[in-house]
Parts: C-alpha cells; sequence; structure tokens
C-alpha cells in the first residue's frame, strides 16, 4: 500500500481532481511508496491494463514488473539500483493484447519559458504555433502536444479516441505563470479526435470543450476536434503576393463578389444521389474563373470559421482557426485560395470578433469563469442575437483574437478582413435599454477596450502583412473608422457604406412616382462620401428575411422592375466608393436568398436575367478601364455634380474625373429614375464637342427598350454652370455614362 502524501495524491489522480499529474506519474527519484529517497521509481495510471511491464525501448527487454497498486489502475515499479534517469517505455497487457507504449508522463515540457512569459503578458503574435494539438517530435518520438488555457480550472485533461474519451488517463501539465495546461502524446495519429475535460475553478466537471486554437473539426453536428498538420503547403501564389498590394489601393477598382460558399452553387453527390454543397477543391474549379469572366477582383466569404448551426451562416462561430470543415480539409481551403490567386481574384473573408455562441462545447464557461466573456450580462451579452460578447479588456483574450486575425494570413494567404459587427463592438450601450449598460470609466458610452483591441489588430495586419487590408461593417457616424491610427482613427482600410445602402435602397423601392419626395436619399450619400474609404454595399443581409431580393424590391411590372434595377446597378458602378455585391445579385435571382439551396442558375437561361448578369460584367470591364472611375473613389476630385437638384424629373447627373485638374479626363453618368422618355433634356458639361455613349442601361443588348443617344455634340448654349451643353434624350428607368470623342467628327 502507498503511505501519505503519496497516497493523498493518488487519490487525487484516481478521483480525476488532481491538478499536477507530472509530479505523480512518470519517473522520479525514490521509491514509489514515497519511503525512500534513493533510486528512481515508475508510476502509470492504466485502469484498462491488466498488466504492466517497464521494457528498455530499444531492445524491448523487460526491466522490470509493475505491480497494481491501486485497484482503480495505477502501476508502479521501484529502481532502487537506478543512479540517473533512463529511458523506458511500458508494455501493457489487456484483456485482448499486449502494446507496447510510451509514457507521455516520460517528456519534458512543450513550452518553454518565453513562451509562457508572452502567453501570460498577452504579446504572443504566433500564438497559433503553441497552442492548440500540434504534431510534433520530442526526444525523437513523434507525437502531439495538446495545450490549452484555462487558468482557473482544477484539472484538465485532454480525451479522444485513444484513450476512451476516458478524462482519468491524460491530466495535463500546468503552468502557473499563464494558465496553460499541456502534454505531449507520443504516438497519436494525425487525423485523430480530441476535446478537453475540465474539472471548473467551483469542482465541478464540466461538458466536454473543443480546442478553441483547433486547425479542424469534425463535421457538424459532430463537435470534436482533429488534429491537423498545417505543415507547409507548397502555395504557388508568390507573384500575386508579391504584387497584390496594388489590386486594394485607395485608387484600385476594388469590385467585390460576396459568397456564401455552401449555397453558392450544388452538385449532386455521386454515392448518395441527394444534392449537397461543392466542396472547396470543386469551388476551387468553379468560382474563381466564373468571377473572373464576370470582372470582379476579389471574392468576400461570409465565415469560413468552424460553426455548430448552418443557420448563423458562420457568423456564430466556435472553431476560429479552424475553417469549416463542411467543404473539406484546412489544406483543401488553401487550395482553393492558392487557385483564386492563379485566377488573379484575392480573397476576403468575415471575421466574427464581437460575439460568440453560448454552446456548451464552445469558449462559455470555459474553465468554469467567465473566462472569455464578461461576466456581467450588461457588458457580455448580446441581447439581440443570444451570444456572447468578448473581453477585450483581458490580455489572453485581445492575444488570442489578434493572433487569430494574423493566423488566416500568415497559414492561408487570406488577402483580407472584413469585421462584422464593428458597431455592436464599440458601443456599450449598443442595442440596449438605458439600464441595461454600464458606462466607460469616464462615464462613456464608447467601450474603450474594444477600441484599443480594433487599432492594435489594423496595426499589427498592416505592419506584419503588405497588401493584406481590412474593412468595417460599421453602420454609424464613428468618426475616422477608416484613417490611421496614428491621427486617431481606428485603422480600417475601408468601411462599408451602410448609409448609402439604406438610403439609396429605400429611394429605389419607391413607385416612380412618388421618387421625386425623396429624391434626397438619392443624393444625400454624396455629403459624406469621402469621409471614409468607402466600399458600396449590397450585400446578403440586404436579401434575406423578409426583405427580398433586390429584383424583388423594384416596383412595377417585370419590364420596369428589370429597367430599375440596370438603372441602380450601374449608379451604384458609377457613384464613388468601391463595388460589393452579393452572389446571385449579379443575374436578377428573384426570390430571396436561402442558405440551404442553391442560386436559381436556371435563371441564366432567359434573356432578362443573362443581361443583367452581362451588364455587370460590362459595368466591372468599365469601371477597371476608365480611371475616372475608380483613380479618386475616395476623394472628392473625382466627383462633380452637374445637377443633384431636379427631384421634380427624378434626374441626376454627375461627372467622375481623373483628377481635379480642369482638363482631366472625365465621364457623364445622367440617371433618369422615371419610366417617362425625356427629350431634349439639357444637360451643361466640361468640354465642348462630340460625346459618345459608353454605356446605356436601356440598350437592347441589356434588355431596354433601346432609347439610345450614340453620339451627341455640344451646342454654345450657358447651362449648369458651364459654357455649353448637350441636348439628350433620356431613356425610361436607365443610367447612360458619356464621355467626350475626339475622334468624332
Amino acid at each position: 500500500m502507498l503511505t501519505s502524501p503519496i497516497a493523498a495524491a493518488v487519490r487525487a489522480l484516481v478521483e480525476a481532481r488532481h491538478g499536477d499529474p507530472f509530479a505523480l506519474l512518470g519517473q522520479h527519484v525514490g521509491s514509489a511508496d514515497g519511503t525512500a529517497t534513493t533510486g528512481r521509481c515508475v508510476r502509470a495510471f492504466l485502469p484498462w491494463a491488466t498488466g504492466v511491464q517497464v521494457i528498455d525501448p530499444e531492445t524491448g527487454a523487460v526491466l522490470a514488473e509493475a505491480a497494481r497498486t491501486d485497484a482503480a489502475g495505477l502501476y508502479t515499479a521501484d529502481f532502487p539500483a537506478a543512479t540517473a534517469a533512463f529511458p523506458y517505455k511500458l508494455r501493457v497487457a489487456t484483456a485482448d493484447t499486449t502494446v507496447d507504449l510510451r509514457d507521455p508522463y516520460s517528456f519534458p515540457p512543450v513550452l518553454g519559458e518565453l513562451d509562457t512569459y508572452f502567453i501570460g503578458e498577452g504579446t504572443h503574435l504566433k500564438l497559433y504555433e503553441k497552442m492548440g494539438a500540434h504534431m510534433a517530435t520530442l526526444d525523437g518520438v513523434r507525437g502531439v502536444a495538446f495545450t490549452v488555457w484555462a487558468p482557473n480550472a482544477q484539472r484538465v485533461s485532454v480525451v479522444g479516441e485513444f484513450n476512451g474519451w476516458d478524462g482519468r488517463q491524460h491530466p495535463m501539465r500546468k503552468h502557473p505563470n499563464c494558465g496553460v495546461w499541456e502534454i505531449f502524446l507520443p504516438e497519436v495519429p494525425e487525423g485523430t479526435c480530441y476535446k478537453y475535460e475540465i474539472v471548473g475553478a467551483g469542482g465541478h466537471l464540466l461538458p466536454l470543450k473543443t480546442d478553441p486554437y483547433a486547425f479542424h473539426c469534425e463535421v457538424p453536428p459532430a463537435t470534436a476536434s482533429v488534429v491537423y498538420d498545417l505543415g507547409d503547403y507548397a502555395w504557388t501564389d508568390q507573384a500575386w503576393m508579391d504584387a497584390r498590394r496594388e489590386s486594394v489601393e485607395r485608387s484600385a477598382p476594388v469590385s467585390i463578389y460576396e459568397v456564401h460558399l455552401g449555397s453558392w452553387k450544388r452538385v449532386i453527390d455521386e454515392e448518395t444521389g441527394a444534392e449537397r454543397p461543392m466542396t472547396y477543391r470543386e469551388l476551387a474549379e468553379a468560382l474563381p474563373a466564373y468571377v473572373k469572366e464576370l470582372g470582379f477582383t476579389h471574392i468576400e466569404l461570409l465565415p469560413v470559421n468552424e460553426h455548430p448551426f448552418d443557420g448563423s451562416w458562420g457568423y456564430q462561430p466556435i472553431g476560429l482557426f479552424a475553417p469549416t470543415s463542411r467543404f473539406g480539409t484546412p489544406d483543401d481551403f488553401r487550395y482553393f485560395v492558392d487557385r483564386c490567386h492563379a485566377a488573379g481574384i484575392g480573397i476576403i473573408i468575415d471575421w466574427v470578433a464581437g460575439h460568440f455562441p453560448e454552446d456548451a462545447h464552445g469558449l462559455v464557461w470555459f474553465d468554469g469563469t467567465h473566462l472569455y466573456e464578461h461576466a456581467d450580462p450588461r457588458q457580455g451579452r448580446h441581447r439581440d442575437w443570444g451570444t456572447l460578447i468578448y473581453n477585450y479588456g483581458r490580455t489572453e483574450v485581445r492575444n488570442f483574437l489578434l493572433a487569430n486575425a494574423l493566423f488566416w494570413l500568415d497559414k492561408f494567404h487570406i488577402d483580407g478582413l472584413r469585421v462584422d459587427a464593428v458597431a455592436s463592438m464599440l458601443y456599450l450601450d449598443y442595442s440596449r435599454e438605458a439600464d441595461d449598460w454600464i458606462p466607460n470609466k469616464f462615464g462613456g458610452r464608447e467601450n474603450l477596450e474594444a477600441i484599443d483591441f480594433l487599432r492594435r489588430m489594423n496595426e499589427l495586419i498592416y505592419g506584419h502583412f503588405p497588401g493584406a487590408i481590412t474593412m468595417a461593417e460599421e453602420s454609424t457616424a464613428w468618426p475616422m473608422v477608416s484613417r490611421p491610427t496614428y491621427l486617431g482613427g481606428l485603422g480600417f482600410g475601408f468601411k462599408w457604406n451602410m448609409g448609402w445602402m439604406n438610403d439609396t435602397l429605400s429611394y429605389i423601392g419607391e413607385d416612380p412616382i412618388h421618387r421625386r419626395y425623396h429624391h434626397n436619399d438619392l443624393t444625400f450619400s454624396l455629403i459624406y462620401a469621402f469621409n471614409e474609404n468607402f466600399v458600396l454595399p449590397l450585400s446578403h443581409d440586404e436579401v434575406v428575411h423578409g426583405k427580398r431580393s433586390i429584383l424583388g424590391r423594384m416596383p412595377g411590372d417585370c419590364w420596369q422592375q428589370f429597367a430599375n434595377m440596370r438603372a441602380y446597378l450601374t449608379y451604384m458602378w458609377t457613384h464613388p466608393g468601391k463595388k460589393l455585391l452579393f452572389m446571385g445579385t449579379e443575374f436578377a435571382q428573384g426570390r430571396e436568398w436561402n442558405y440551404q439551396t442553391s442560386l436559381d442558375w436556371h435563371l441564366l437561361d432567359i434573356d432578362w436575367h443573362r443581361n443583367m448578369r452581362d451588364l455587370v460584367t460590362e459595368l466591372n470591364r468599365l469601371y477597371r478601364e476608365i480611371p475616372a472611375l475608380h483613380v479618386h473613389d475616395c476623394e472628392s476630385d473625382g466627383f462633380t455634380w452637374i445637377d443633384c437638384t431636379d427631384y421634380q424629373n427624378s434626374v441626376i447627373a454627375f461627372l467622375r474625373r481623373e483628377s481635379g485638374e480642369p482638363d482631366a479626363p472625365f465621364v457623364m453618368v445622367v440617371c433618369n429614375f422615371t419610366p417617362v422618355v425625356r427629350e431634349d433634356y439639357r444637360l451643361g458639361v466640361p468640354q465642348a464637342g462630340w460625346y459618345r455613349e459608353v454605356l446605356n442601361t436601356d440598350s437592347p443588348a441589356f434588355g431596354g427598350s433601346g432609347v439610345v443617344n450614340e453620339r451627341v455634340v455640344t451646342l454654345p448654349q450657358e447651362s449648369h454652370g458651364h459654357a455649353q451643353s448637350l441636348l439628350l434624350t433620356l431613356p425610361p428607368l436607365a443610367t447612360v455614362i458619356l464621355r467626350p470623342d475626339p475622334d468624332a467628327s
């Protein structure tokens, strides 16, 4: 029998409440029962064994028979003559077989002093290279190093297929200076499923937890983490990475196709005959080619992080470091990114750092305390979404999120992050009643910790990954979202222009006869268009939850709906700001988006839908090829109103210029948002001579009625502050783009 204090330690181990198993298990100085201080002993906890021998790892010779000194499964062997540590393996007999095993408790710590110091300080920028499950070689043995942060836990064990999900067998070592638990399990293969069994701060056994740093997970609804070696992927995109900065400059023609991977296009499974989403590798062959054909420069993906609920579309993630396994492995996703880059298409991912779901296997109450989230629901719970808010004031939580942002750019060559729901992060009273929030230390409503976090995130991304960008989905008038942090801004590269989106969608949804009363919704965005580096979004949020599709928002009969949409999209493409269009809108899908079904690709057999896609392709071409349409997207030098006041006729006209110089090349844009053909409509222009139409949305090529101007010449009659003017025929419900034609006579 073992004696105290060894007996007490054994009881704690057997009852799965021992906080320092390495102090008991493995090889130690002294005898197994603690009565001798010389020699050495080996202790192993193997409840499923019927017999254990300590053997030489090279020859297999038996060094000692281990005695079962506790009925629960503790085996011990004494080596009274040993004066130094020696290598060994365990030969374990069961009712069915005998296997030779490496003892996990014979290996040194995985983390070094510098790692634990920087983890504790919250400044480990490559945290993902240490935390989680990593294939590793220790003392010449291949296995998996598991590490997890749970500072308030009484005990943490890794469980999985390798130990029958028995938390008694592999309790982990704790580093008290940083709260990280670790263990190296030899000979565990890649692809192994695992979780963490945690005895919380109050002594209660918590639900099994997935690894917050897991690189791969089981396909939902299964929830286990999966050991995956990211290793060194054979990227072929160096040319893209070296040149990508030019594609996202403020002066570049950035045009983004927003995609939900699970519903872009579905295929029939050859084995089951059922419809299923395309895999990453199938998408890699189809999606970039389609996007390139349409002329978009980037694809923005709804969150690819692992998430338990399909209906969240990825916006309630649990596995922040794992691409969802719904469509394949992490390397499959890297292949997809690589193929997009080969096609000259950048990849932006939606990144959710504002909240997380409270599924029991996730981050909530992780170590028996409010570790990642705030304890007070007035700070820690989103009332609208039923999710939890990260505690940005905790250094380790900030480090977790910052490292995750860098991880996607580092390991997956992602070109940018669009940060979701930034407004909900910035304001302590976001969507809360007056008595349901806690002011900051100055008595204000600003979330100071979140502001600091966002600034730091942007500084790190732009500092460490040249050519990568960040975008903010921010729906308020918070100042300088897309201005540098050294000027007091948040440091984002771009901001979604939610005001433009809401105003113009409201306007275009009005019956044309009433639009004169809503003219301000069409023009107001130009008051603030250059306060930020804006992206004009028609995103997934605008085609769900009863809002109808973009086409479905248009008033009138079928012809008028398509005409309205053509005019509206062309106004969008000629309005200052980068462009973003959600999938399906390019061919005017009529129904709302449904994440469970494919887009309605059959609509492309219908002329009007095919013509809409042709229009979007042409708009992207013009946007890309005419510098006046993009070089000053973010600066007032590139925009001049000709007339924004003709509300009676619902007509607007403006110029887009290459620069503010009087002789700079320009294009002229005229929008007529009524179904009335307007003959001899006079508009002043800054340059005399012939003009030709670059694009007319009423062209028969796009499904229009054919009211076109082709070429027109200026008349020496003053109008709109210019010495010469054009008399145009404005087609119904249409936008026309014209430019000077120096070759005409």
